[in-house]
């Protein structure tokens, strides 16, 4: 288990120059925002636009904060994401985003066609609650409140937009909140190498 603090995020400028994003997780490690095989990141939508393209990479996102957002994406059908809303796109498809109210701050998954894939889900609770064993990569941000993680002996606190990385095959842990507290869980796989032809 490892804890991710909000305060030591990396904040730099969107792909496409209209923004910055605040990078809360990545694999691997890169310069640019090209050689990524997992994502996780904050962005601060300030004004209708359009999305920076990545190819090649599968997307989901979710609101924050802010009254929500209309997404536009290549041909489909339009989609208003709120703070209820969870939405998976592929990042290479021609992506326009409308506001509704004002600003808001979206949370984006990212994984690479082909390498990997993600799965991302809610959580709300109070008290008690246990994570089981993970047999894949998870990544647990805290959206709203704050919790205690036990994992063993070890024990740490972690608040808003903090995260907790939870590596393969890792031990359940258990996160105590005094108060309600809003949890987002990413999970992370390799994808299945495609089947060979004999």
């Amino acid at each position: 288990m490892q804890i991710l603090r909000a305060a030591n995020y990396t904040t730099m400028p969107w792909k496409n120059g209209m923004g910055s994003t605040t990078e809360i997780a990545v694999s691997p490690g890169a310069e640019s925002l090209d050689g990524f095989d997992w994502r996780i990141s904050m962005a601060e939508v300030k004004a209708d636009g359009p999305f920076s393209s990545f190819p090649g990479i599968d997307r989901t996102l979710l609101v924050l904060q802010g009254d929500g957002i209309i997404l536009s994406v290549a041909d489909r059908a339009l989609v208003r994401l709120d703070r209820d809303s969870i939405h998976s796109f592929p990042g290479d498809q021609p992506t326009y985003a409308s506001l509704v109210g004002g600003p808001i701050v979206d949370l984006n998954v990212m994984t690479r066609r082909g390498k990997f894939r993600h799965a991302v889900k809610r959580l709300e609770f109070d008290g008690a609650l246990t994570l089981p064993a993970q047999p894949t990569l998870a990544v647990v941000v805290v959206e709203q409140g704050a919790v205690t993680v036990q994992a063993g002996a070890t024990s740490e606190t972690v608040g808003t937009r903090d995260s907790i990385l939870l590596g393969a095959r890792s031990a359940a842990i258990r996160l105590d909140a005094a108060i309600p507290a809003r949890l987002i869980v990413i999970e992370f796989e390799a994808a299945p190498l495609p089947r060979r032809v004999s």
